[in-house]
């Protein structure tokens, strides 16, 4: 059988490998990790457990998709269960916002805040559903490396005003301040600037609606578990702790890799799920690359850092649920701070996972285990983390425990965090950007790192920073692009 190389074992890789080896082709992964899931790694300390993230888990058909590939449920190896609210949001006045459910549930919040807002949404949600149908069913799985596909697109582009920033199409519907917060957030979550994010992103709102919002009881790590299962079911080959050096390329062709210990491995064909920008910066000899690619990496714009920190608590916060959106007293200018002026301001917004909402495994008995992400300036800002890094630790603590959290710092069992420069050197993430390249329109589809290589034949590119995007859907989408561009073997 011809020999498919997949170099990382993301969400985007393992999905590529599945795809690939339902084709018929002998399929082998390589991963500097010492476990599969690339940036979804799991951490243990006493008793307690961590996702290392994602932990948003929509449009789970895509999941399904993978097994069924080879006539498998899903079901039959992870247990996937649905959550409402889907985010629970916590203004600076104390007031709260539950999003998700039904949509009558989310029009009696939206009364709470201005009823006047309720005919708002549905018109939001209408036009939203557009974007949707345009940009995930039609052209989410559809390879852009063609430009001719990209101006046989762009009236599409052009009619759904995708121009607009999700910042300006949300506040052309919500009229409440606190509302638009809630409904504007989306963008963050594939690591974008509300206020410059295409507003083609504004389709989260009908696909958290469509398909509502999910967890894999015993965490992201056991939604791992079972893909990898499959792969061993399947014959895939596994090649973990090991880094790729280069991607050896003669005549134009990709044969292969060369790892970080000299061993050179051949290969028919090569699917990157690296970094997009890592791999044509550190990966591929300049002299291979094109032109096109050439100035992706250098003009690119790159998403926002993370900062993640990790603790469990000796007592349970009952009232909490399993996703929080805490929410600072500003937004644009601490947005603006973070992606415009790179500053690590002195306040923050959070958002705030707590599993043993819905599973209590992840801690000992009667208690807690949480991952607080506060969004914050990547690499590219003059930060040392050494230093800050153990101050943002304690801002944070102290503002959840003078507010939701009460008496969190006596609490407090076990905690470490990851700072952007833990994304660089663990995930290959260049400026250690939390999503890769941000979601802007000069950055979307053609423009965005094609899923083939340019100017390289047999190498493939899936992941965040590649068409169509970042987030999980984003990612699994990629892999079905792949798909589409390589025959069955």
């Amino acid at each position: 059988m011809p020999k498919v190389i997949v170099i990382g074992a993301g969400f985007g890789g393992i999905a590529a490998s599945l795809r690939l080896k339902k084709k018929g082709y002998d399929v082998e992964i390589v991963d500097q990790c010492l476990d599969i899931g690339g940036r979804a790694q799991v951490y243990e300390s006493q008793g307690y457990k961590f996702d290392a993230g994602p932990t948003v888990l929509t449009a789970t058909f895509l999941f399904d998709e993978l097994f069924k590939l080879f006539g498998k449920h899903i079901d039959d190896y992870i247990t996937i269960k649905s959550l409402n609210p889907w985010y629970q949001f916590i203004f600076p006045d104390g007031r709260k916002f539950n999003y998700g459910g039904s949509t009558e549930e989310i029009l009696c919040e939206i009364e709470k805040f201005n009823p006047a807002d309720k005919v708002n949404y549905l018109n939001l949600l209408k036009e939203s559903k557009k974007i949707f149908k345009i940009a995930f069913e039609d052209l989410s799985a559809e390879p852009f490396h063609n430009f001719i596909k990209m101006a046989s697109v762009s009236h599409h582009l052009v009619t759904l005003k995708s121009y607009r920033s999700v910042w300006s199409f949300i506040s052309s519907h919500i009229k409440d301040p606190f509302l638009r917060q809630a409904f504007s957030i989306q963008p963050l979550l594939v690591g974008g600037n509300p206020f410059d994010t295409t507003s083609i992103y504004s389709l989260i709102h009908y696909l958290e609606t469509k398909w509502g919002i999910h967890f894999a009881i015993g965490g992201t790590g056991a939604l791992l578990k079972g893909f990898k299962k499959l792969m061993l079911e399947e014959g895939i080959k596994l090649t973990l702790n090991t880094s790729v050096q280069e991607i050896i390329i003669e005549n134009g062709f990709a044969k292969g890799i060369r790892t970080k210990d000299k061993k050179i491995m051949n290969a028919d064909i090569i699917i990157s799920n690296t970094d997009a920008a890592f791999l044509y910066k550190n990966l591929i000899k300049k002299k291979h690359q094109s032109i096109s690619a050439k100035l992706k990496v250098k003009f690119a714009r790159y998403s926002m850092g993370l900062f993640v920190l990790y603790f469990g608590t000796s007592k349970k916060y009952k009232h909490i649920e399993h996703h929080t959106i805490w929410l600072g007293k500003r937004y644009k200018e601490l947005l603006s701070d973070i992606f415009n002026h790179k500053t690590l301001a002195e306040d923050f917004s959070l958002y705030l996972h707590r599993p043993t909402a819905t599973d209590p495994s992840f801690a000992p008995d009667d208690c807690d285990s949480f991952y607080v992400l506060a969004p914050v300036p990547n690499l590219q800002a003059s930060i040392n983390w050494n230093e800050e890094g153990p101050k943002l630790r304690s801002r944070i603590i102290k503002a959840l425990d003078e507010t939701i959290l009460p008496g969190l710092a006596e609490s407090i069992k076990v905690d470490f965090y990851k700072t952007p420069e833990d994304f660089q050197t663990d995930y290959c993430s260049v400026y250690g950007a939390g999503f890769s390249i941000a979601p802007l329109l000069s950055q979307s589809a053609w423009f965005r790192f094609h899923n083939k290589a340019e100017g390289i034949a047999n190498l493939y590119l899936v992941g965040a920073g590649t068409h169509p995007g970042a987030g999980l859907p984003g990612v699994l989408c990629s892999a079905k692009v792949v798909d589409s561009l390589i025959n069955a073997a």
